[in-house]
């Protein structure tokens, strides 16, 4: 078998109402970059990639059309050289940005193409570890949400089966941020895991009072309370509270999460598919996090994330972020115990809608 060409669609998915958020403003679509990899006997790979409100969409449209000539005429039973290669390629450009997200939508799609191939879903051809994957519910409880609101779709979440959930705090009075969080709490109860997400809007100081404020609320993790490049302040806070520090969707490649580890930031680690450049290389984030023995969870794209924790011993937390669902023929689905069910399907066992891509072609 042999990649005969990489092909591209690039859709603008809303996201209505829109999101406030502390450090992107108001998110009102993903528009993403669909990549597919065909072959010689029939099959396809698909992986995509995304900008915010479609910003700088161009450019990643562009470097992922430059990466054909290395992956066109490859045999996918050959995938692990894709890496190898790249990452020469790229050397010049560098191993961050623009690059590396361009360098994901292929390493994705090739993923994909080598279950396909095999007949089995990418968690089965690793060697899945679990049948299902405990996740949270993270399309909702925004910053912009009033108190009755926070606490309706808080209870909306548990009824759908999320035995956990996520909300946001931001720049504001530290009593009345603890207290969105309280009534949260006070929603879902004692027994549905709570996650705080404070976007890297926080001073190390903020932190840590905030974070003491909070302990009382028994969170889950709290995440990314100070900028994504300041692993000496994150190892701080982490040492200063008892509640658990979650980071690391904002570093790039596993060499980025490798620091945050050495640097002691995190409790627990959390990559993104995009910016690591593809389930390679967040596959070898999950195995440093392994050695380091510190759970790895996951950062949006949920459907091709979920394969790739259920394949490891340390997998954690799946982000259940719907932004990208529109363009799926499937569904994750939650058994029981609100844990999202890794499909028998092949590949990425979610593969994209043609015409929901007609729907929301740019």
């Amino acid at each position: 078998m042999k990649i005969t060409r990489l092909r591209t669609e690039v859709v603008h998915l809303p996201i209505d109402p829109p999101i406030l958020t502390t450090i992107l403003g108001s998110i009102r679509s993903a528009g993403c970059v669909l990549t597919f990899l065909d072959t010689d006997q029939g099959l396809t790979g698909e992986g995509l990639v995304f900008s915010i409100n479609n910003r700088r969409l161009s450019v990643i449209h562009e470097m992922i059309r430059q990466l054909a000539d290395i992956v066109v005429g490859l045999d996918p039973r050959n995938g692990g050289t894709l890496n190898a290669t790249a990452w020469k390629e790229l050397n010049f450009l560098g191993y961050e940005g623009v690059s590396i997200v361009g360098l994901a939508a292929v390493d994705n799609a090739l993923w994909d193409l080598r279950g396909k191939a095999a007949g089995l879903n990418v968690a089965h051809l690793i060697g899945a570890c679990r049948s299902a994957v405990p996740t949270y519910a993270s399309g909702g409880l925004w910053l912009d949400s009033s108190i009755d609101a926070l606490q309706a779709q808080a209870r909306g979440f548990v009824e759908r089966g999320f035995r956990a959930v996520k909300t946001r705090v931001g720049p504001m009075e530290p009593e009345r941020m603890v207290a969105r969080v309280a009534a949260v709490r006070e929603a879902v109860g004692p027994d549905i895991a709570l996650m705080v997400d404070a976007n890297q809007q926080m001073s190390v100081k903020q932190a840590i009072r905030i974070g003491r404020m909070m302990e009382k609320l028994n969170l889950t993790w709290f995440e990314e309370p100070v900028i994504c490049h300041d692993h000496a302040g994150e190892a701080e806070i982490r040492a200063a509270l008892d509640t658990p520090i979650a980071s690391g969707e904002t570093v790039y490649t596993h060499r980025g999460v490798l620091a945050m580890l050495q640097a002691g930031a995190a409790d627990v680690v959390m990559p993104d598919l995009q910016r690591m450049g593809g389930a390679t290389e967040f596959l070898k984030a999950g195995h440093l996090c392994e050695a380091f023995h510190v759970p790895c969870a996951s950062h949006l794209f949920s459907e091709m994330s979920l394969p790739l924790l259920a394949s490891m011993p340390g997998g954690y937390y799946l982000e259940h972020m719907p932004w990208f669902e529109t363009i799926y023929r499937e569904r994750i689905e939650l058994d029981a115990e609100g844990r999202a069910i890794v499909p028998d399907r092949p590949g990425w066992g979610f593969s994209f809608d043609p015409e929901a891509i007609r729907r929301f072609a740019a």
